[in-house]
């Protein structure tokens, strides 16, 4: 009986051929000069077409003497020599993909070009024998491959329908024995995908399970066997069950474009990317702030999400070009480096929330979790965007992030011009109120400047598109810090967690908003949430500490209002709250060094501080400091708190309680921590402050 088909060596790919027994390309069948590294490189590309071939496999099998230095210089070179002889440029590929700091990727078709069906003796032979006879042929017309499972082919079945054949086959690949048909169809059905996942050339005639309808068990048994173009390896593959995966980080997109101007629309990308993985609730997904510090890193992918705790990574890529945009995003088991899943996705510009709402639903789907019917909803609902308004509004988010006035003010011109080019822009809108709200909570302006334009722009927003999450934060932030409405406030930071349970902001705020009500345990819930999704964002470590000081958990307040100075020494409220925290356990030496690192860059007040403290001790600095700045606010805006609090720590309650109305005159934003910061307490007792309390609607 005639051998049965074996795999060919030569493969097609575009207008090329390769024969990767003989080492040799082709195109449009000429040969093309190649040397022999970068050949291999590409044989082993080939061999796993649409899958990572990290750097690590390639030195391993080309380059296992080498030194880690000269390996990394052949592997380059040997990759830029391979573009050249395929004319693939590395920013535009057509055929290798550069998966930065994991390895390449093959991603063209790729077609094997395979010999003759078999005979139809053979196929007679193997086909058409009842599966309880296939073991009745004798050694020597056996197809090879199949001595080692001659007892288990004779062996009569335990069920119908070529039962003993799939043992045999499973049998023969060191699997566990089906005991029902089902499992032995679910193998069926497993080999026919594998089988039909494999390209051929066209006008050649497919030999697949569409050609043996009624007999296709004991063919696929003798396909598993000799491991046909792969197809064992392929079972194998898909048969490893997927870890769970209850936690995922998107590391920064890399920009392949290359130019530094486009780096605003890669970290928007992933951004956005970030938002509507977070809209899956079943998945605790690692914010913005956190994932950015890896920008570039070089540091091994289960290093990274042992920092971050998470059980998954996603890395990838963005091209653009003109109106054009390519995502190609790679799924990883963190823990185990273990490549799960990747795609490309290319769409116009115009469509680019539903490219990233795609990826998305296909991340969730790898990775097998549950989307609740509004999360489907959601995911499949982004409307086109305007290219150039869509273009202004990730500069102006690019800017907003850094908080300094100069970016704020940037990032205010470039939300304005998205709206000159889409007027229907919710996320400008929101971006709008993001400003001035920065721009009041940093201390830049009056607060009475900030709130009808940051009310307006917040409301727009939420009616231009109910279901932006930023634009209901926004919102909620408004009616608890400038407004003080405080039923409207809980019903908007509920809605934007609830639109997006992964977006920290929202629940670091709201963690905020619980203590003034005073329901603790909720807002340690919240803020302890909002660290799991951003563990290393600055402003939410000193939330975290600002709820510890609210209720009197003094050392565990302290160790982490430092931990937040490591990474963002000059964000002025930390310092603040550790002089009051340190005022309040009787520790005025350090109370007063807080008070100046504070300061540190304004000589008057330092001045003040330093004759106060000669002339009588800490109160005496603390009285002349906030003299000063009571001074100054005759000249220029200067917000209440700074100088409330000097005044209370100087034991001064008259004018302590005369700045405190100040600052409910001018809807201070914030105002509201002042009911509940220990500082205060021997304020409590009196009428006016107890009256300035319910003024401000506080709850009893």
């Amino acid at each position: 009986m005639p051998d049965p088909p074996v795999v060919s060596h030569v493969v097609h790919f575009g207008v090329f051929e390769a024969d990767l027994r003989s080492g040799e390309l082709r195109k449009h069948g000429l040969k093309v000069k190649i040397q022999e590294q970068p050949f291999r490189v590409l044989a082993m590309l080939l061999e796993q077409p649409g899958h990572i071939v990290t750097r690590e496999e390639l030195r391993k099998k080309l380059w296992p003497a080498d030194t880690f230095v000269d390996f990394e210089h052949g592997l380059n070179a040997a990759i830029n020599k391979l573009r050249g002889a395929l004319g693939d440029p590395s920013d535009n590929p057509r055929f290798i993909e550069t998966l930065h700091r994991r390895g390449y990727r093959f991603i063209a078709p790729v077609e094997a070009h395979h010999p003759p069906a078999p005979s139809s003796e053979w196929r007679r032979a193997i086909i058409d024998s009842p599966p309880e006879l296939a073991g009745s042929q004798s050694a020597s017309s056996s197809p090879p491959g199949f001595a080692g499972s001659q007892s288990a082919l004779s062996s009569p079945p335990r069920s119908g329908g070529g039962q003993g054949v799939v043992e045999a086959v499973q049998a023969g690949a060191g699997l566990a024995v089906p005991a029902t048909a089902q499992q032995a169809e679910s193998l069926r059905e497993a080999v026919g995908s594998a089988v039909g996942a494999v390209r051929e050339p066209p006008r050649r005639k497919r030999w697949t399970l569409a050609a043996m309808v009624g007999v296709p068990v004991t063919l696929l048994v003798a396909l598993f066997v000799l491991n046909v173009a792969g197809l064992r390896d392929r079972l194998l593959r898909r048969a490893q069950t997927v870890p769970k995966i209850e936690s995922i980080a998107v590391l920064p997109l890399e920009n392949l474009s290359h130019d530094p101007e486009q780096e605003y629309f890669a970290d928007g990308m992933t951004e956005e990317l970030i938002t509507n993985l977070g809209k899956v609730s079943a998945l605790r997904v690692i914010s913005r702030t956190s994932v950015m510090r890896y920008k570039g890193t070089k540091k091994p992918l289960p290093e990274i999400a042992r920092e971050l705790n998470v059980d998954a990574v996603v890395e990838g890529t963005v091209w653009r070009s003109g109106n054009r945009v390519r995502i190609t995003a790679n799924l990883l088991h963190a823990p185990t480096d273990r490549h799960l899943w990747s795609e490309s996705y290319e769409r116009d510009l115009r469509d680019v929330l539903a490219l990233q709402d795609d990826v998305a639903r296909a991340i969730a789907g790898a990775i097998t979790v549950k989307l609740t019917p509004q999360e489907m909803t959601r995911l499949a609902s982004a409307r086109q965007v305007n290219p150039q308004a869509y273009e202004a509004y990730l500069k102006g988010m690019y800017h907003w992030y850094k908080l300094t006035p100069a970016d704020l003010d940037a990032a205010l011109q470039y939300f304005d011009l998205a709206l000159e080019k889409d007027p229907n822009s919710a996320r400008a809108y929101a971006g709008i109120s993001l400003v001035w709200g920065g721009r009041t909570q940093m201390g830049f302006v009056a607060p009475k400047e900030v709130t009808p334009k940051a009310k307006a722009a917040a409301l727009k927003a939420v009616e231009l598109d109910d279901a932006v999450a930023e634009a209901h934060s926004a919102l909620a932030s408004i009616l608890t810090w400038h407004e003080w409405d405080w039923a409207g406030a809980e019903v908007e930071f509920k809605k934007a967690i609830e639109i997006n349970p992964n977006y920290p902001d929202a629940r670091a705020l709201y963690s905020n908003y619980l203590m003034y009500m005073k329901r603790p345990n909720e807002a340690m819930a919240q803020i302890q949430r909002a660290l799991e999704l951003d563990p290393f964002n600055a402003f939410f470590q000193a939330f975290y500490g600002l709820d510890l000081e609210m209720v009197g958990r003094n050392d565990e307040a302290i160790a982490q209002f430092r931990k937040a100075l490591k990474t963002s020494p000059d964000l002025p409220f930390l310092r603040v709250n550790l002089a009051l925290i340190f005022c309040n356990m009787g520790m005025d030496a350090d109370s007063l060094a807080e008070w100046k690192a504070r300061f540190t860059r304004d000589r008057e007040i330092q001045e003040a501080l330093a004759k106060g403290f000669a002339q009588s001790g800490y109160r005496g600095a603390m009285r002349r400091a906030a003299d000063a700045l009571a001074e100054r606010s005759r000249r220029s805006y200067v917000s209440f708190e700074p100088v409330a609090y000097l005044y209370i720590s100087a034991g001064e309650k008259e004018r302590t309680l005369e700045w405190l109305e100040r600052g409910f005159k001018a809807r201070d934003p914030n105002l509201p921590y002042v009911g509940a910061k220990p500082i205060f307490d021997s304020l409590r007792s009196d009428p006016r402050f107890q009256a300035l309390l319910r003024r401000m609607n506080f709850p009893p």
